[in-house]
């Protein structure tokens, strides 16, 4: 029997200052550009945020991937904001197909920790939660995210390095 892992861990140090990874992470716009989604509205704690997924503006590649998913509405509730130190939001993972409604599910909690280090910034996402997700379809959006997380930590990176 395969056991999926409960939390996705990436870590990478971005080449920018505080402040700019800051706002490339809290300002919905700024986020949006690099994660491909446009949103209906600003990050704020404790707010539910609607969007529409329509691809990177960053990264060729990602946005070829991203592009199965085009129009697919992406909702998120903004759980945290700790200035220049800790965004966090909840998600349903892996939500996808428009035939479901995942709405009654449990979600998982995306976190994005900033720390400043001799070279810029150690950025660490994890995801949490996926034990709560239902079996069917735990390890597929356990699988999913964790190469998601891995594409979009280069694309920030490619983000903060396009826009200084």
């Amino acid at each position: 029997m395969h056991i999926t892992p409960d939390r996705i861990e990436k870590t990478i140090v971005l080449h920018s200052s505080l402040s700019r990874v800051w706002r490339a992470l809290s300002d919905s716009r700024e986020f949006g550009k690099w994660f491909g989604v446009k949103f209906d509205a600003p990050f704020v704690p404790g707010v539910f945020v609607r969007g529409v997924v329509v691809g990177t503006a960053v990264d060729a590649e990602v946005a070829k991937a991203q592009q199965g998913y085009k129009g697919l509405p992406f909702e998120i509730t903004i759980e945290a904001m700790e200035r220049e130190r800790l965004f966090s939001f909840r998600w349903h993972p892996f939500a996808v197909d428009i035939k479901v409604d995942y709405s009654n599910e449990p979600t998982t909690l995306v976190e994005f920790k900033l720390e400043t280090v001799s070279e810029g910034v150690l950025l660490t996402i994890t995801e949490s939660g996926f034990d709560k997700i239902p079996l069917e379809r735990r390890a597929q959006a356990f699988t999913s995210n964790e190469q998601g997380w891995a594409m979009m930590g280069k694309v920030i990176e490619e983000y903060l390095a396009q826009t200084p």
